[in-house]
């Protein structure tokens, strides 16, 4: 077994918030491991190209279609077709990002756990990898939730002959032309890709409860409520709500054009699943040859679960996105900051409570 090598600060994940957080701490002044310095920090990346979840993204989702692009801190997007493909514009942005900051993110690296290495509660961070370990004073825990996809269980789901699959494995409409389609679920990547969909398949949408359409403008105002409604639930640590709980649904293009085709139309939920379709709660038998999954996703932390944070709430309670009960672990793109420009602010606000906590310790030193 090697020895961690040691780093002051371990930033896992090297999307919007990863990146924004290692932006910030070169700010403050740390550097790369590898460049030398005082002190230093890394960036783990599970991907094996930059680019997050963009990478991952279906083909048709268009820079002019996409929901919630931010520009990462200190450089803007550069401009583009709007009918480009978001997952061909973006990971060349996050690249190009890494290499202008000089970030020097490792890839592909898959953190394997996050573990205490005595019972110091000032001691050090293990964090076990596929590509060796690391000894860090604080841990920036970025890693979203791209790579934890959430499927409800239904009875009768192993049984169903047809293809099941969730957003994230979603390619095209055209891998339905002629089919008969079930999309389950209510936010944003549903309506988008049932109004997708039905230009080629025949679709169901199915909600677990009735949409709540509003015509109401999400402002700052809105939007600063919503973010501290957020907050307030991860200081209790309950898990991240949703952001259609949050917000509402709101008319996109896509969900206009779906109803003035006539496809926005919302069924409730099957009781069961079976080998050819979905049995309804009154008995009815609704045919289908695939059912799409576009039920959310959650946060990534298994890789957590050594520290023991989990609340019986189901959450990690934290605290402007440091984690109360660990304070060398900080959460960026988790709860109040899992949005774009939530996660660049938290990128901020985290390397500076770090810059903090590392002034103290040099302080406590000399």
């Amino acid at each position: 077994m090697s020895t961690p090598r040691p780093v002051d600060v371990v930033v896992i994940g090297a999307g919007q918030a990863g990146l924004s957080a290692a932006y910030h701490l070169r700010r403050i002044g740390l550097t790369p491991v590898d460049a030398g310095g005082a002190e230093t920090f890394v960036v783990l990346d599970g991907d094996a190209a930059p680019g997050g979840a963009w990478q991952h993204r279906w083909a048709s989702l268009r820079m002019a279609t996409v929901n919630g692009i931010h520009e990462l801190p200190g450089h803007p997007v550069p401009p583009a077709d709007p009918e480009s493909a978001s997952r061909d514009i973006l990971p060349a942005y996050f690249a190009d990002y890494e290499r202008m900051f000089d970030l020097r993110v490792r890839r592909p690296v898959r953190v394997r756990a996050v573990r205490r290495e005595d019972d110091d509660p000032d001691g050090r961070l293990l964090v076990q990898t596929d590509a060796g370990d690391w000894s860090a004073r604080y841990v920036v825990n970025a890693t979203g939730t791209w790579t934890s996809p959430f499927i409800p269980r239904y009875p009768g789901q192993e049984r169903f002959r047809g293809r099941q699959l969730h957003v994230a494995d979603y390619v095209s409409a055209d891998e339905f032309a002629g089919k008969r389609v079930i999309v389950i679920g209510a936010g944003i990547s549903a309506v988008q890709l049932l109004e997708e969909i039905s230009h080629v398949a025949e679709t169901v949408w199915m909600t677990r409860r009735e949409p709540q359409w509003t015509d109401e403008v999400f402002d700052e105002p809105a939007r600063i409520a919503a973010v501290a409604g957020v907050e307030e639930r991860i200081r209790r640590g309950l898990p991240p709500a949703s952001v259609i709980s949050v917000t509402g649904m709101h008319w996109t293009p896509w969900a206009i054009a779906a109803r003035e085709r006539g496809v926005l139309v919302r069924h409730p939920m099957f009781a069961s699943i079976e080998e050819e379709g979905v049995r309804m709660a009154d008995g009815t038998f609704i045919a289908a040859d695939a059912i799409l999954w576009a039920t959310g996703f959650r946060p990534a932390l298994r890789h957590l679960a050594p520290l023991g944070l989990r609340t019986p709430k189901g959450g990690i309670r934290a605290s402007r996105s440091r984690a109360l009960d660990e304070p060398r672990l900080f959460l960026v793109g988790y709860g109040p900051s899992a949005s774009t420009v939530g996660a660049n602010r938290a990128g901020r606000a985290v390397a500076r409570a770090i810059r903090s906590a590392l002034r103290e310790r040099r302080e406590r030193a000399a």
